[in-house]
């Protein structure tokens, strides 16, 4: 993992202010609302594995499904740096994985040990006591506003950086804005190992030649639009008539055209409870086989259950996922009339919810989610298997 030194884009001539000078005593029109960190964890589940087994360091290294020589099924859940050099990405069927680099090290997920380094690095964060939103299982965002001065954000980010690198063994990007959106844009600029400060005044500067991919949201079916209005940056995005996007893309158009321009009035919401915990899997071969199915929904139980079970939480709520060949997924969910935090209960359920949802066609994949939790400590811990 490369380290790389903070990058802090801030203004190029004589600033109004020093950044040493509170916000509090700044004139009205300068003052800083928010000072927002994004952190995200370099190529996650890939690098707890190389962390865990070293002589991987260095090396293309794949986490997803078994490849079978080119001819597995499932998709590549994450990758190292090492091999997207080759052209590999997340979501990426396994088998083109193989292809692009058959002799990448394929390894199985062990989300147990994902979790585990998850919540050793968000103790890391909580124990600064800023507001903290986890968003996923290895980002999260804090409200460093009460620090006031951007150079003292960098600061603490740079010991957090070190804080999680000396604990864990594991790297992180770091990007601080003052907005939440442009804070997460900054954390992937210089991506992995990076730390990137946006100041307010250059703002518009660092946002216009990013291509209007870069705004978080915004997919391929997106770019493609804009593409076809002459926009392929956020500063083309920014100098649209706002009219015009709206009449494409309808009211949400208004803040995305907001973002291009630097502006985000969304916070840090500073959440502690556990949203839902799932676990599904993909067969490698669809199935009708009613024991093969029933037996791997109630492995995924087992799994499911272990999470609440260490952190004393009960649900309410069970939803069962299926999906058969053609990708047509079906969900069916019961809630409970009272919390429980009995695994019997909740595989009671499942072959319930099982025998009303499947009509007898192959399935592809099963999978399994709790939710409406009564005792909350994270803010989501959703996983595929």
């Amino acid at each position: 993992m490369c380290s790389m030194s903070p990058v802090t884009l801030n203004q190029s001539s004589s600033p109004a202010y020093p950044d040493d000078v509170p916000l509090a005593n700044r004139d009205v029109q300068e003052v800083t609302p928010r000072i927002i960190l994004h952190l995200d964890m370099d190529s996650f589940y890939a690098s707890v594995e190389m962390q865990r087994r070293p002589a991987l360091a260095g090396k293309p290294v794949v986490i997803g499904a078994d490849p079978r020589q080119g001819k597995g099924r499932g998709v590549v859940s994450t990758c190292s740096y090492e091999a997207r050099a080759f052209g590999i990405r997340s979501a990426m069927p396994i088998s083109q994985a193989f292809v692009l680099c058959p002799h990448a090290f394929f390894l199985p997920p062990d989300f147990p040990a994902y979790v585990q380094a998850s919540a050793a690095v968000m103790e890391i964060l909580r124990s600064y006591g800023f507001p903290m939103e986890q968003v996923s299982i290895d980002e999260a965002f804090l409200d460093l506003s009460s620090l006031e001065f951007f150079t003292s954000a960098q600061a603490l980010a740079d010991e957090i950086k070190t804080v999680i690198r000396n604990r864990l063994g594991l790297s992180c990007s770091i990007g601080i804005a003052p907005a939440r959106a442009i804070a997460k844009i900054a954390s992937d600029y210089q991506k992995p190992d990076g730390l990137t400060v946006i100041t307010p005044p250059p703002l518009q500067e660092f946002l216009d030649p990013l291509p209007v991919r870069t705004i978080p949201g915004v997919g391929k079916k997106a770019e493609a639009m804009l593409f076809e209005m002459g926009i392929r940056t956020i500063g083309d995005l920014a100098r649209q008539d706002v009219q015009s996007l709206i009449g494409r893309f309808g009211r949400s158009a208004v803040a995305l055209h907001q973002l291009a321009q630097g502006i985000d009035e969304s916070g840090v919401m500073d959440c502690q409870e556990t949203k839902s915990i799932s676990r599904e899997t993909t067969f490698d071969t669809d199935t009708d086989d009613v024991d093969v199915i029933v037996s791997t929904l109630d492995s995924l139980i087992r799994s499911v259950c272990g999470n609440p079970a260490e952190e004393q939480l009960r649900f309410r709520t069970i939803t069962l996922k299926i999906r058969y060949q053609g990708f047509i997924t079906r969900n069916r969910s019961r809630s409970l009339s009272h919390y429980s935090g009995d695994a019997t209960v909740v595989r009671s359920l499942a072959h319930t919810l099982f025998r009303e949802a499947y009509d007898g066609r192959k399935v592809r994949l099963i999978g399994i989610r709790l939710s409406s939790f009564e005792k909350k400590d994270t803010c989501q811990a959703t996983l595929p298997v």
